[in-house]
Parts: C-alpha cells; structure tokens; sequence
C-alpha cells in the first residue's frame, strides 16, 4: 500500500482532545486502509497478491462489508479462496502433522489480515513520530499532556517502546505523563463502574435514583481495557 494512505499529521490527532488520541489515529488509519482495499486498489496486481496470500480477519470483513459494495468482496474473496485452494487442499503433503509446512501454511493463512498487517506496520511509525515530537518540542509535549486519556491497551504499547526511542534520560517524563493520563480515567471509570453495581442495591432503587455518569460505565469501561468499544468488536 502506498506510504500516502498512512500520512497523517500526528499533532492533529492530538488536537481534538476527545478520548485516547493513539485510538483515534488508529481508527483513522484503520478506516483509510479498508477505503483504499475496497476501491481502486483490488485491482492493483501487487496488492491482489498480498490479499490473496494474507486474507482478513472478522472485524475487518465486517468493516468492508459496511462499505456496501458487495462485488469488491466477492471479487476479492474469489481470488483469495482459489489461493487457498491452491495452497492448502491441492497440496499433497500430509495435513495433521504440527512440524509440517503445510500445517504451518494453513495456520498463517487462518491467521493473518492485510488490514491488520498494514496497521501494524503504520503504527510503528506513528510511534517514532510520536517520541520525536517528544524530544523536539514543547508544544507538543504541553498538548500531550493535555490529553483526557491514553487506553490501557495503548498506555502499555507506549510504555514498551519509551525508553528504546527515547534513552533513559528522557523516558521518564513521558512515562510519568502517560501513566497519570490512563490512570486519572481508570480511577474515574472505577468509580462509576462501583457506582452502577451500588444502584442494584434496594436502598438505592426509586425514581430519583442517582445514577451520575454511572449507566454507561460498562461499556466505557471495556472500551479502556481494550482500546475498543463493544459495538467495534
């Protein structure tokens, strides 16, 4: 896929200050790459193959599906499926042996996503984009900071890469600022989710029951832990 497809400026990411920013660009990049497969792109040769060989997972089927143009799938799929064919049940090489090549082949084809792959392989570049940002400037570092949270799913991959891309010396700062922004929304999320179970209590049941920010705590809850809200999955 072309380089053009993951150009976003990562400080306008930031900029809305409206949930996990790291989620919002990979929502971005995510949406971008299933425009890009289900349009011209299908009918690129090269891309063609990477499809072939790679397929899609659950969650990115559903999102071309929403696209609402079926023939890109279907013209997708057929070509996808006589790889698979091809690949897997014309093979004569025994099937059930776990050291086979074979068994590794279906395994890998069961497996992978081209979305994903894609994804996978822009948001390490974003995270580069990120931490150089960091070292450079300071406006950057003063919206960061600004941020209402940062999910637990990418608190942890932020964290893995902080000292690697920034040295010893300046991981420390950015770590601070990243853990007290995922930690101030789970003491928030905490609390409503202890709430909602509180209001299951007869004591507190009636009309002018005080439900605060509680009623959607669940979902908001998981959206945290996983970077996704239920709805996505």
């Amino acid at each position: 896929m072309k380089e053009s497809i993951y150009t976003i400026p990562v400080s306008e990411v930031f900029e809305p200050k409206d949930g996990c920013p790291i989620c919002r660009l990979r929502d971005s990049l995510e949406k971008r790459a299933v425009e890009y497969i289900m349009g011209a792109a299908m009918m690129e040769p090269d891309v063609r193959i990477e499809t072939n060989q790679q397929g899609f997972c659950e969650k990115h089927f559903g999102m071309m599906l929403k696209q609402k143009n079926r023939l890109s799938i279907a013209l997708i799929l057929e070509s996808h499926l006589a790889h698979i064919q091809k690949e897997v049940f014309d093979k004569k090489a025994g099937l059930f042996s776990s050291k086979d090549k074979k068994t590794n082949d279906i395994k890998k084809l069961a497996e992978s996503c081209y979305v994903c792959n894609k994804i996978d392989w822009a948001m390490q570049r974003m995270y580069e984009t990120i931490f150089k940002l960091w070292l450079k400037e300071e406006s950057f570092r003063q919206l960061y900071s600004e941020q209402p949270v940062i999910c637990l799913e990418h608190y942890a991959q932020l964290a893995s890469l902080a000292v690697e891309k920034l040295g010893k010396k300046n991981a420390p700062a950015f770590l601070e600022v990243t853990e007290k922004l995922s930690r101030k929304y789970l003491d928030e999320v905490q609390a409503d989710v202890s709430h909602f179970c509180k209001m299951f209590d007869y004591r507190n049941s009636g009309p002018n029951a005080d439900w605060g920010n509680s009623r959607d705590s669940i979902e908001r809850a998981i959206w945290y832990l996983t970077s996704r809200h239920p709805d996505e999955r």
